[in-house]
C-alpha cells in the first residue's frame, strides 16, 4: 500500500500541501512587503523612496521562485494534466488557471530581468515600476489561489 493509498490519507496529505503553499506565499508577501515598505532614511533615495538592496531583492526572488515552483509541481500539475476529477475543482480552475499562468509568467520575467540586479541608481527606477505590477500580480493570484484552494478543501 502506498502512502496516500486511502482516502483520508489523500485528504490529510492534500490539507498539508495547501497549508504548505499558503506558507510559502506568506513568505513572498512578506518579503516583497519587506522590501517595499520599509523606509529606512540611510537608503533613501532622490524620489524620496528607499533604494533596494540587491540582497533584499535576491531573497525575495528566491522565495518567489519556491512559490511558484511549489503551486505548479504540487497543486496545478494535477490540473494541467487533466488528472482532477472533482467536478467543483476543475470548474474553479477552469476559471483561475488562466490568471494563475499570466501572474507565473510576470513572476518569471521579473526574477529573469532582476536576477542579476547589482543595485545601480540607474535601475532602481524602473526596478520600484515593475515592484508595483509585481503586488499586483501577487494580490491576483492570491485571489485565484484561493479559489482553487478552496474548492480543493471542497
Amino acid at each position: 500500500m502506498t502512502a496516500a493509498a486511502n482516502p483520508q490519507e489523500r485528504r490529510r496529505d492534500l490539507g498539508e500541501t495547501l497549508e504548505a503553499l499558503q506558507q510559502q506565499r506568506q513568505k513572498t508577501l512578506l518579503a516583497y512587503s519587506g522590501l517595499v515598505g520599509v523606509n529606512s532614511p540611510d537608503n533613501t533615495a532622490a524620489d524620496g523612496i528607499r533604494d533596494i538592496a540587491p540582497v533584499a531583492l535576491q531573497e525575495l526572488l528566491n522565495v518567489m521562485v519556491d512559490y511558484l515552483a511549489m503551486g505548479h509541481f504540487t497543486v496545478y500539475q494535477r490540473i494541467i494534466e487533466g488528472t482532477e476529477r472533482r467536478g467543483a475543482v476543475r470548474e474553479a480552475a477552469e476559471v483561475a488557471y488562466p490568471g494563475i499562468g499570466e501572474t507565473t509568467d510576470v513572476m518569471v520575467e521579473f526574477n529573469d530581468k532582476y536576477e542579476s540586479f547589482d543595485g545601480a541608481a540607474e535601475d532602481q527606477k524602473a526596478l520600484k515600476e515593475d515592484l508595483s505590477r509585481l503586488g499586483e500580480m501577487l494580490a491576483i493570484r492570491g485571489d485565484l489561489e484561493d479559489e482553487i484552494i478552496e474548492a480543493l478543501r471542497g
